[in-house]
């Protein structure tokens, strides 16, 4: 008998904060007394904060969680608490419902009294029939590398075609992942001619060791005419400049002898001055921009955009346009009474968009969180809104605004199976709770309808979510040399930097097409399967 079990966890200082200790927590719990938490022990429902009148958040918790079936699905109540975990508004419970603890409706406020039977008698544990389970299973536990798939004999002309042979590793979903396969070169240059003979080869997980660079924040990572470009917020020069690396490869970007290129300075005349934010490469109506965050002599960073010349290098500042502040369709501004910054391009469809983070109040009582917006606008001037912005989210969950964090940043998409996922950022952007999560469309909606948007309640990439890996946040996606899309990221090992950190790794696919953020290292490929070897036979052998 199988049976899944609601609770809530106690705080454990800034590595879990109330904030999401005081959500609910799902564990798979079998006869024999094995339990499996769900989401790597991280809270998946999050009460909503409350917005005051003034426009500032109250943030909100949840405790004694219980949980029922009625009818075809199955529901969960629990009683709201403040920020400190206590309780709040007696007469007021909290629901949801789902059919498969995969996808929940959205919060429900509901009357105390209307729920009361269904409260008292619900339990932290309801049983499940074992296919469910294995749905759950497959949805909420870390995926991991279980076979290998490769041809043990081949019959190849060159050591060229031996090198485009490439393994399929299966995960503990069903979902696969093809691999290059990197050959014993001693043992192909023991190959006799027109003779068969062993090669031994090893798959390697794309996932770099952290950190690959230092100091470096909100990283972007970019393929353009032959070579590869990064980009990103430079913490070692107090993010005053931007500055970009050119490699022939990615891991050539982060080589010891990368030359970096200064291609916009501080400039107090053209108001230049600081916060060199957030700087991503967009290709927009078949010209390259750059789209990032800056400040005057006020701190203040807004938006702004950077065109390259036509024919221009990314690497030379005098082949980039001077840059240019991202105004409304009346040609104010984009915000006049607080910061704009970590802006993205998004297209849905036909039909471009800028999403950005704003926020107002900061580091004062009338702190409204940073919140993201959305407008569209046009290819060939993007950096002019042709619609008014539209609220698309804010940091109402907990595992978004954190002892006072609260923050919505950093949007990116990825556009896959028909979807967009925007990744966008949440909590303590310079500390441990800083998280990733996502936010969902049908590609060709109309993106300024909130209803095209689906926000998944909890986070895709947190700390202890992949090995060695704290605070991770602040993200860009990218395909590699083979094709593998790579999320890449900054986090933290405050042990020994003190400071944020980039670095990257791959993206798996689950068998239901959700792109999973938390597939590293030796989930990604046990040492017990990366370990190959092969027949070689000469090609002119086989049958």
């Amino acid at each position: 008998m199988n049976y899944l079990k609601v609770y809530t966890k106690k705080a454990e200082g800034d590595e879990y904060p109330n904030s999401f200790a005081n959500s609910v927590h799902f564990a798979l719990c079998a006869a024999d007394g094995r339990t499996e938490e769900l989401n790597q022990g991280c809270g998946i429902l999050y009460a909503r904060a409350k917005i005051r009148p003034d426009d500032t958040l109250m943030e909100r918790g949840v405790q004694k969680p219980v949980i029922f079936k009625q009818g075809g699905e199955y529901g969960i109540l629990a009683q709201y608490v403040d920020a400190e975990g206590n309780p709040l508004e007696p007469d007021t419970l909290l629901l949801w419902r789902t059919a498969d603890f995969i996808d929940f409706t959205e919060q429900q406020e509901v009357a105390r009294a209307d729920y009361a039977a269904l409260f008292e008698a619900g339990g932290e544990c309801a049983e499940l029939s074992d296919g469910l389970c294995e749905k759950i299973r497959a949805r909420w536990l870390p995926l991991f590398s279980v076979s290998v798939e490769y041809p043990r004999g081949l019959s190849v002309k060159s050591a060229k075609e031996l090198s485009a042979v490439k393994a399929r590793v299966i995960y503990s979903d069903g979902s696969a992942d093809e691999k290059r396969i990197f050959w014993n070169e001693e043992d192909i240059r023991a190959l006799e001619p027109g003779r068969a003979g062993r090669v031994r080869g090893r798959i390697r997980a794309v996932a770099p060791e952290f950190p690959l660079a230092v100091g470096y924040a909100d990283p972007v990572i970019f393929p353009w005419k032959g070579a590869w470009y990064f980009l990103a917020t430079n913490d070692n020069v107090n993010d005053i400049g931007m500055f970009v690396r050119r490699a022939d490869t990615v891991a050539g970007l982060f080589a010891p002898e990368t030359e970096e290129h200064c291609i916009l300075a501080q400039n107090r005349e053209k108001g230049l001055v600081q916060t060199f934010w957030a700087p991503e490469f967009h290709v927009i109506g078949g010209s390259l921009y750059i789209i990032f965050a800056v400040s005057g002599e006020a701190w203040g960073p807004q938006c702004h955009f950077m065109r390259l010349k036509e024919g221009g290098e990314i690497i030379c500042a005098e082949d980039w346009e001077d840059p240019v502040r991202v105004i409304k369709k009346d040609g104010r501004p984009l915000a006049q009474d607080g910061i704009t910054l970590d802006m993205t391009w998004v297209r849905s469809g036909e039909r471009g968009y800028l999403v950005w983070s704003y926020r107002r109040g900061i580091g004062t009582p009338a702190d409204t969180g940073s919140m993201l917006w959305i407008a569209q606008a046009d290819e060939a001037r993007p950096w002019v809104l042709t619609s008014s912005p539209v609220l698309l989210s804010r940091p109402l969950y907990g595992w978004e605004n954190t002892r006072g964090t609260i923050n919505n940043e950093g949007p990116y998409a990825l556009y896959a199976n028909g979807r967009i996922y925007l990744a966008y950022s949440g909590g303590d952007a310079c500390g441990y709770s800083y998280a990733v999560g996502y936010l969902t469309a049908q590609d060709g909606a109309d993106l300024l309808q909130t209803a095209s948007w689906r926000k998944l309640p909890s986070p895709m990439l947190r700390s202890t979510f992949v090995e060695g890996i704290q605070g991770p946040g602040h993200n860009s996606f990218f395909r590699d040399e083979d094709g593998s899309l790579m999320i890449a990221y900054h986090a933290q090992e405050r042990g020994k930097y003190n400071c944020r950190c980039s670095t990257y790794h791959r993206v798996h696919f689950s068998a239901d097409g959700l792109p999973m953020l938390n597939v590293a290292g030796e989930r990604d490929v046990a040492g017990a399967l990366a370990e190959v070897e092969a027949k070689v036979a000469p090609a002119e052998e086989a049958d």
